[in-house]
């Protein structure tokens, strides 16, 4: 599930963090007091927290399409999770499954900015995968034993299909875990960024250190 990144990716994704999206909207910055008051609902075995927006009052009934979510967890030192390991893959379907969430937002993205013409990324569909909070890689979509694709989707076609443009919509850009959507079991799937879900936050090691070097008098 851990696919090695390259310096070279990991600098053409720092494109990403100043990229204006659609609409005038960007990629929001750490707010250092909401850092300090961020909510942990659990605490992975790594000691890594995360924040279920669904068990978050203030949150009661709210979704959130893709950049929402990272916005709204970038300003507490967090990102949308990124399912690195199997072990944290896991943990994360169960609490699904247990408290019957139909479907979370991840910070999984489609390369679909200046510079994802590179060579090492083609085909897209199947190179072009990558954990945007970690600026980390996918394993190629065909290696099915090192991700959670779904065998399949809304036309039965094994993830990531793009179903959305085929049919004439939007892109399906952004990585979204859906919970028995398809009678398909809890795996990924490839949907439209502009669609709103429950997300979860986990915890960012980066922002959280620029943070604490910044605002060396608060808590964080």
């Amino acid at each position: 599930m851990k696919a090695a990144t390259t310096l070279a990716f990991a600098v053409l994704l720092v494109g990403i963090v100043s990229a204006q999206f659609p609409g005038g909207r960007i990629l929001e910055p750490p707010v250092p007091a909401l850092c300090a008051q961020r909510v942990i609902h659990e605490r992975f075995p790594d000691g890594k927290g995360y924040m279920f927006s669904w068990r978050e009052p203030s949150l009661k009934g709210v979704e959130e399409d893709w950049l929402g979510g990272r916005n709204y967890c970038r300003q507490r030192c967090m990102d949308l999770i990124s399912l690195e390991t199997s072990a944290e893959n896991e943990w994360i379907k169960q609490r699904l499954v247990q408290e019957k969430v139909k479907y979370i937002w991840t910070s999984g993205r489609l390369c679909d900015f200046k510079g994802c013409d590179r060579a090492d990324l083609q085909p897209l569909s199947v190179n072009g995968w990558f954990w945007t909070a970690v600026l980390q890689k996918l394993a190629p979509t065909t290696a099915r034993h090192q991700n959670d694709w779904s065998e399949k989707g809304g036309i039965g076609k094994p993830q990531p299909d793009n179903r959305e443009a085929q049919q004439g919509g939007a892109t399906e850009n952004c990585l979204a875990v859906l919970n028995q959507f398809y009678n398909d079991g809890v795996n990924w799937h490839d949907v439209a960024c502009h669609h709103r879900k429950p997300f979860v936050c986990e915890e960012n090691e980066d922002l959280l250190k620029y943070v604490r070097y910044t605002n060396p008098e608060l808590r964080v």
